[in-house]
């Protein structure tokens, strides 16, 4: 075959670096943009946020913040002057400042009882009351194994007997640990705060509590109840519970409050998990003529180039460090420039929501329209995938709540009053479950005649769908005294 060289011209889509900032700028959630601005501020130095510029104002800028206040009014400035230029050796910070001991504790209030640390772990907790109770070197050691082996809720997460064989494979112990020994350790660790803890089961967890809880008349029947009549109270069989304790309704009515302000999973209080807050980036108010939309300022800070960096930048000068000021400066712009497309997209967009869901901010969930990315896409003039770019991760505060911007998009089911949204259906089931007589909960087959009396027609299995993804047990679950 022979080699040749040929000129071709054809048409294809590249994604530009601009491009590409753009879109992973636009699918950040409040959280990562607010970590990938810091970034950008810490890694470029044409970057700053907006407010920190202190120099002289230019004409091209805003306003710059006044100097910073002190909690006594002074300005910073003067408060610097008044710091005397020498201490004496023996003097104390507290001899020249009094207000410095007015935003910390005094050292004598401290009670370490009462100033628990907030991060405390369970096997922590557990180990500084150990420490009073007098163990053995043996004893000790078998309580710190059942305590390293309690998982996140304050279960024991092992068999005793696999426990055993750990604790005997430690080469330190002259003897091996029997069975009794092991169970006398870990009733005495049973005891211990909080109640419940080191249970090998739901019902031996309740118990300890029961057992701790002080004596009143329904503690009795609680204990009767928890130790051998669970699976009836699981099963709401209400009429034989009151046979087997020998009371009427309104006694295991209590016994079962009593049983329910237990805590099963009594490890979970010291699980220092991190939490996640969620922060609105859109803020919808009701106005005079209708609604009003506006970007939450806390999360769209305002960055601005550094001036000094800038006017550093000659042009026409080919130096090493002119070309890295450069650079810089236009990654700086299409950053700012990136930001800025990211919400007036997010305001287009949660804009257009509220305009087409004005039912739902009028009247509530019951009243949402079906509605898909392609139609607010289509109202925008804008690909679908960005459309979901810009709802995924961000929120929206309304008088109704704070819901992501997914919320408002659902499916359609067809009714005798129009395509109905399935939020709006599930709405619907829910207010029919809130206002169902506990005595008699809704069956999913009632659900489906009571919707069918509002105009909405699905079946039973699409029902118990929703009400399952609505987290809403069954009706022999939902069964109550009264």
């Amino acid at each position: 075959m022979k080699q040749s060289l040929q000129l071709t011209t054809s048409l294809k889509t590249t994604m530009t670096p601009q491009l590409r900032m753009a879109l992973k700028v636009l699918q950040c959630t409040s959280i990562e943009l607010s970590n990938e601005i810091q970034a950008h501020v810490d890694s470029n130095p044409m970057l700053e946020f907006e407010s920190d510029y202190s120099n002289e104002p230019s004409s091209d800028l805003t306003d710059f913040s006044a100097p910073e206040e002190t909690s006594s009014g002074e300005t910073q400035e003067q408060w610097e002057k008044d710091i005397p230029e020498q201490l004496s050796v023996d003097s104390g910070w507290d001899d020249h400042y009094s207000n410095a001991t007015a935003t910390s504790s005094s050292s004598s209030d401290f009670d370490p009882l009462l100033n628990q640390t907030a991060d405390t772990s369970l096997q922590s907790h557990l180990s500084e009351q150990l420490d009073l109770c007098g163990f053995s070197e043996t004893d000790r050691m078998i309580a710190d194994y059942i305590v390293d082996s309690l998982d996140l809720n304050g279960w024991l997460a092992d068999l005793p007997e696999n426990l055993i064989a750990a604790i005997n494979d430690n080469e330190s112990l002259e003897d091996d640990v029997e069975l009794d020994e092991f169970v006398a350790v870990l009733h005495r660790i049973q005891q211990l705060e909080p109640a419940g803890i080191a249970a090998t089961d739901l019902k031996e967890c309740l118990l300890l509590q029961l057992r701790a809880s002080p004596d009143n008349e329904l503690k009795p029947l609680a204990l009767q109840l928890v130790e051998y009549m669970m699976p009836l109270l699981v099963g709401h069989e209400f009429n034989k519970l009151k046979k087997r304790l020998r009371c009427d309704d309104e006694t295991l009515n209590s016994v079962i409050r009593l049983i329910q302000t237990l805590d099963p999973h009594p490890g979970l209080q010291y699980n220092n998990a991190l939490i996640e807050y969620v922060t609105p980036e859109v803020i919808v108010t009701q106005a005079e003529e209708g609604w009003n939309v506006q970007i939450n300022p806390e999360v769209a800070p305002k960055l601005t180039i550094n001036r000094e960096y800038a006017n550093l930048v000659e042009r026409g000068v080919n130096t090493d460090q002119n070309k890295y000021l450069r650079q810089n400066l236009q990654d700086a712009q299409w950053f700012i420039k990136s930001i800025e497309n990211r919400f007036d997209t997010l305001f287009n967009v949660a804009n257009t929501i509220v305009i087409k869901q004005a039912d739902f901010f009028e009247n509530g969930p019951q009243f949402m329209r079906p509605m898909i990315l392609a139609d607010v896409a289509k109202a925008l003039d804008l690909h679908e995938s960005t459309i979901s770019r810009a709802t995924t991760g961000k929120y929206m505060m309304t008088p109704q709540g704070i819901f992501e911007l997914k919320y408002f998009f659902s499916s359609h089911v067809s009714s005798e009053n129009g395509d109905t949204s399935s939020t709006a259906i599930k709405a619907i089931i829910k207010q029919l479950v809130d206002k169902e007589p506990p005595q008699k909960p809704l069956s999913d087959a009632k659900l489906v005649k009571l919707l069918a009396d509002e105009g909405v027609d699905v079946a039973r299995r699409t029902v118990a769908k929703y009400r399952e993804a609505l987290g809403i047990p069954s009706s022999s679950q939902r069964k109550r005294l009264k």
